[in-house]
């Protein structure tokens, strides 16, 4: 462990140590309570161990819930491994409840035999109340708990005894309770808490005497662990044996982030992104504002309509464009969006999904926009659609995103979703020469006979030539009225506009002559095909896994290029006696894939707000298998 906090050896207190493979932790209480700070310095601790890690964090709905409350419950759950994982897991090995509203929403989730810890002075008369317990379920003779091995500890009055005579009042030192409970998990897990320490005095620098009681609450959890003669087992989780390589930690909204940066810098060219605050896409804004050496600016735009006819204005101008939002966000999008389609201009826009419809489930995720990113516009107006499948792979996927944009010169649509967006796990930084340049040619010449430009004449890909704004001789009519083929110009004509429509769909059908064939995971042929998009790659990926070692006639095929789809996909599924598609949405994937292939594919449907569990998927494709 760290230089700051030693201890001998558990055995030598007569206690045994167990060596794990994997492991699911899951601190809960309330908002105010720091429940997602000190699980991401778990995770964060973790990862720099070596450790595998999946995350699952879970905020409430609600600002600033009454304290308390179940409808003010944060959690963060945190899978971390010996060998390489898909999902944050599905049941909890050590739940840690702050109070009795987290105890009594998160309970169910803790296995049988799991380790519960409980900060036993919080369970008074007004937080079971307001819990809607009618009993203290901590009490002598209560029976509700008896599956698990309960850790009844005082974190609150350890926590105020640990920080004493610094001079705090009683909310500042309460407050110091999370990391008690952090320093308490370490010990539990051995985790070394140096990163944590080191990030307490860099976070709290300019006020010591709140980093001193941080530390000394973290000092002091870890040393409950060790004295306590409750504790008979503690467990260590060997690092995985990971390829080799550079590693952060990176979230779903950080790697999106990084990757339009990194796309802007493969492009030599400059970033711009417009957006409006919308929970859960606010970061990617407050991931590529500090980036301006790089060449990026932003924009906090007044609306989500300004926000897009911004990013179309850059794109007109010659510029990398983005913007972001969630599913009501893009609603309000859309009308601009359909501007940026039939000016053909290249630009992203990155919808993490939320839980709908209308304000819906703000902080849950959900992946029930796939129909609105298909048809969520007036019009015939087809865009290009690609996903992300895990936090890491955003950072891939939004630099493809973007090389379909300018390769293709159409609006670009990618999808991400709260899980993966708030997810974490670690990245292997990648070498520059592993990342494809992203070609972008201005013309500087006209390109029709006397020296006339035209802004619509297209190459073998149907693409037009992207003008950089103020280029002289290339001066062209833009804006949202149906345009001449070739010339540009305004026309009304009837067999022009759909000539127009009809090469615009070509356009993006053909994208499907660029991109990956699909690959499957698991046999080429057989009794069931598993397909998946999006965040629900984790848990179909490890369900198809644990069924094929069991010899199975199970695969898995997941989408990352949703519009077009894969060329050989059609060829995948008429390999397979049955398709399952498992969303967490009403059956979207699954309603386009009847459509296009004639297909009958089966629907696995969650609208909880929450990912599927790796167990509702086995239990699904083993259902269509007997």
């Amino acid at each position: 462990m760290s230089s700051t906090i030693d201890a001998p050896e558990a055995e030598a207190q007569g206690r045994r140590k167990e060596t794990l493979e994997t492991v699911v932790v899951r601190f809960c209480g309330d908002s105010g309570d720091g429940m997602q700070l000190v699980g991401t310095q778990m995770t964060n601790v973790s990862a720099a161990f070596g450790n595998d890690v999946s995350t699952l964090p879970d905020f409430p709905a609600e600002i600033r819930a009454p304290a308390g409350t179940l409808a003010g419950v944060s959690g963060y759950q945190l899978c971390f491994s010996n060998h390489d994982i898909f999902t944050p897991g599905d049941a909890v090995d050590t739940l840690v409840a702050m109070n009795p509203a987290a105890l009594k929403t998160n309970v169910e989730d803790l296995k049988r035999g799991g380790t519960l810890i409980v900060n036993e002075d919080e369970f008074d008369k007004g937080n079971l109340t307001k819990a809607q317990y009618l009993s203290n379920p901590l009490a002598e003779g209560d029976v509700s708990l008896q599956a698990f091995r309960i850790h009844k500890v005082p974190m609150t009055r350890l926590t105020r005894d640990a920080v004493d005579g610094l001079g705090l009042t009683v909310r500042e030192a309460d407050r110091c309770k999370n990391f008690f409970a952090l320093g308490l998990i370490y010990w539990l897990y051995e985790r070394d808490s140096t990163a944590t320490e080191n990030w307490v005095k860099h976070k709290f620098g300019k006020k010591p005497e709140i980093m001193e009681a941080n530390l000394r609450a973290l000092r002091g959890g870890y040393n409950y662990g060790f004295s306590t003669e409750a504790f008979t087992v503690h467990y260590e989780v060997p690092p995985a044996k990971l390829p080799a390589g550079r590693y952060r930690k990176l979230t779903g909204n950080e790697a999106t982030a990084l990757g339009f940066v990194t796309a802007a810098k493969l492009a030599g060219k400059r970033l711009f992104y417009a957006g409006y605050p919308i929970t859960p896409a606010s970061d990617i804004l407050h991931e590529l504002a500090p980036h301006k050496n790089f060449g990026v600016r932003t924009l906090q735009a007044e609306d989500e309509i300004a926000a897009m006819s911004a990013a179309v204005g850059a794109a007109f101008a010659g510029e990398l464009a983005i913007t972001a939002s969630s599913g009501p966000g893009i609603c309000l999008k859309g009308e601009a969006m359909g501007l940026g389609m039939i000016t053909e201009l290249p630009m992203v826009i990155v919808d993490v999904q939320r839980g709908g419809p209308s304000t819906g489930l703000p902080t849950k995720t959900e992946q029930a926009d796939l129909l609105l990113a298909m048809f969520g516009r007036n019009g015939e107006s087809p865009l290009p659609i690609v996903a992300a499948q895990s936090p890491a792979d955003c950072f891939y996927m939004a630099m493809e995103a973007m090389r379909i944009a300018v390769e293709f010169m159409v609006p670009v649509i990618f999808l991400t979703d709260g899980y993966v967006a708030n997810g974490a796990e670690p990245w292997r930084i990648p070498e520059l020469s592993e990342l494809k340049p992203i070609e972008i040619n201005h013309p500087t010449e006209p390109n029709g006979e006397d020296d006339v430009f035209l802004p619509y004449k297209r190459n073998e890909k149907l693409v037009r030539p992207w003008v950089k704004l103020g280029t002289p001789g290339l001066e062209h009519r833009i804006g949202g009225i149906e345009k001449a083929a070739n010339s540009g110009h305004v026309s009304y004509d009837p067999d022009n506009h759909e000539a127009m429509v009809r090469v615009r769909a070509a356009k993006i059908d053909g994208i499907a002559d660029y991109i990956p064939e699909q690959k499957v995971d698991g046999p080429e042929s057989g009794e069931v095909l598993a397909i998946s998009w999006g965040g629900t790659f984790g848990a179909v990926r490890t369900a198809a896994r644990e069924l094929q070692a069991e010899g199975k006639a199970v695969s898995h095929a997941h989408l990352q290029y949703l519009n077009p789809f894969p060329r050989n996909l059609g060829d995948i599924i008429s390999r397979f006696k049955k398709v399952l598609v498992p969303e967490l949405n009403m059956g979207q994937l699954r309603m386009l894939l009847r459509d296009k292939y004639l297909v009958d594919a089966k629907g696995l449907n969650k609208i909880k707000g929450k990912p599927f569990l790796v167990s509702e998927v086995v239990e699904a494709i083993s259902d269509m298998l007997d």
